[in-house]
């Protein structure tokens, strides 16, 4: 491809290779020579400043100068003499001084001869760059005056093997450090250039793993990894596209199924229940029909009798078809709703003149906290309705003391109307269960006051059409059902 991966870091590091070499014959080239003599003038210039100041303090006839000045001179291999105005020789490191104090005066007296070249020149002292025609060797010599009067002159040679290896690689050294770094810089950046689009691939298809399809691609190039990354991101797509819709399909199907399995298991709930409770008021009148059909006892006494019976189960059938069909009208929203402010204390003392009958006939007691008027928003047909299954229910239990108390409990937004009365707690585990169609604690206590199930049914539905809260507690010596109304003055159902 023309574009391609490989081809471009073939070239790149290609071009970093024949750029160093390059480079580094370069600099050897041009820079080498002029850094040696440098290097050389440098240290006969250290070496005459040394002399320079060691003179201007007049310690130049000492002993540990002289060593001092033959120990630098023998390291950086420069040959001195010390002279003075009349050319005698003070000191020098020089076995044949005469002959070198001769090419030095022949080198300051016939300096444009060709063969010397003026590399710095100072009030204080002469650098140059001459020829040693008899040994045909360069040099480096420096001349020039003290601050006691006498004069210095100093040569190197600029082609010691020895000192030329040592600084050509310490040289060397230099550049060869600075280039690896200038070409580590260099590879590390093509190279993060080419491996951050690898990485950002690895880190998108590893959220794809996890069906996060939200990391695109961000690629503008043509070489292959950015056409893999486009690839990638039309995957990404086309699967969060599809697992969305098999989601979607896979939700609605499970909620259909559900939902089926729900309705066909409240249908036969339903038809079990009803059933169940038919049952027997269906037989009694069919069984007492029969016997008045049949004549079974001709006296009149008998025949009352038996229609009591017919009239009384067919009563029972009645209010649990009306139950029915006020908690199938509650359930499906239905039913009408009618949110008046009233009295709730004159609700709660008609129900209580309601049962006064009943509770005589059961000898219950039964006491009511409060008789100041407690005004609140709701359906009040419906309020009663609550309250009259909840005392009914508490007639029917109440055992021991066969006590009922009706209490009333105001707070900032809403009013709690609570019943108790003496008798069993209700099993823990059964507490959740009471409020199911056709549910009953204690069956055979149930069936003996003609109970069918559904009376704390209608009351959680009546409630839950209320949008306010109800519920049971069991407490030491009974039970304590209650329920919340709106008591607000400003609420909107108003």
């Amino acid at each position: 491809m023309r574009h391609s991966i490989t081809r471009k870091i073939t070239a790149i590091m290609i071009s970093i290779v024949a750029g160093t070499v390059l480079l580094c014959w370069f600099i050897n080239t041009t820079l080498l020579e002029s850094y040696y003599i440098e290097h050389k003038q440098r240290a006969l210039l250290d070496t005459f400043d040394m002399v320079y100041k060691e003179s201007e303090n007049g310690r130049t006839d000492e002993d540990e100068f002289q060593i001092k000045l033959d120990t630098k001179s023998s390291n950086s291999d420069i040959s001195y003499m010390i002279i003075r105005s009349d050319h005698t020789i003070i000191q020098s490191n020089v076995g044949d001084d005469e002959r070198l104090l001769f090419q030095f005066l022949e080198l300051i007296f016939h300096r444009n001869d060709g063969n010397t070249q003026v590399l710095k020149n100072t009030q204080e002292y002469v650098v140059e760059k001459t020829k040693d025609r008899r040994l045909n060797t360069d040099y480096l010599v420096l001349w020039g005056s003290l601050q006691n009067g006498n004069m210095i002159l100093m040569r190197t040679a600029v082609e010691s093997i020895k000192e030329s290896v040592d600084i050509a690689n310490r040289f060397l050294a230099y550049v060869g450090v600075l280039m690896v770094i200038l070409c580590a810089v260099i590879i590390y950046v093509v190279t993060k250039r080419i491996t951050n689009p690898i990485l950002q691939l690895a880190d998108i298809s590893k959220r794809m793993t996890s069906l996060d399809f939200d990391a695109k691609f961000q690629g503008k190039g043509q070489n292959e990894i950015n056409l893999l990354g486009d690839h990638m991101n039309q995957l990404s797509e086309t699967l969060e596209r599809t697992i969305s819709e098999l989601k979607s399909a896979n939700n609605e199907l499970k909620m259909d199924i559900e939902k089926k399995t729900e309705i066909d298991e409240m249908r036969k709930e339903f038809i079990s229940n009803v059933s169940h409770e038919l049952k027997t008021p269906i037989a009694l009148i069919q069984g007492y029909a029969e016997g008045l059909q049949e004549c079974i006892n001709d006296d009149a006494a008998s025949r009352e009798f038996y229609c009591e019976v017919i009239m009384d189960e067919a009563d029972k059938m009645n209010i649990l078809v009306k139950n029915l069909l006020t908690l199938n009208q509650l359930e499906s929203g239905s039913e009408q709703i009618v949110f008046e402010r009233f009295d709730l204390f004159e609700v709660i003392q008609g129900v209580v003149n309601a049962t006064a009958i009943l509770r005589e006939q059961n000898g219950i007691s039964l006491t009511v906290d409060t008789e100041e008027p407690e005004y609140v928003w709701a359906d009040e047909f419906k309020t009663e309705q609550v309250l009259t299954n909840y005392v009914s229910n508490a007639i029917h239990y109440a055992t021991g003391e066969k006590r009922i108390e009706i209490s009333v409990i105001s707070g900032e937004n809403n009013v709690r109307v609570e019943v108790f009365n003496t008798g069993n707690q209700i099993p823990e585990d059964e507490l959740s269960h009471i409020w199911d169609k056709f549910y009953k604690v204690d069956k055979a206590r149930t069936r003996e006051y003609g109970g069918n199930g559904i009376g704390l049914s209608i009351v959680k539905a009546i409630m839950d059409s209320f949008h306010q809260r109800c519920g049971v507690v069991n407490e030491e010596d009974g039970v304590r059902f209650w329920f919340e109304l709106d008591n607000r003055v400003d609420d909107g159902k108003k």
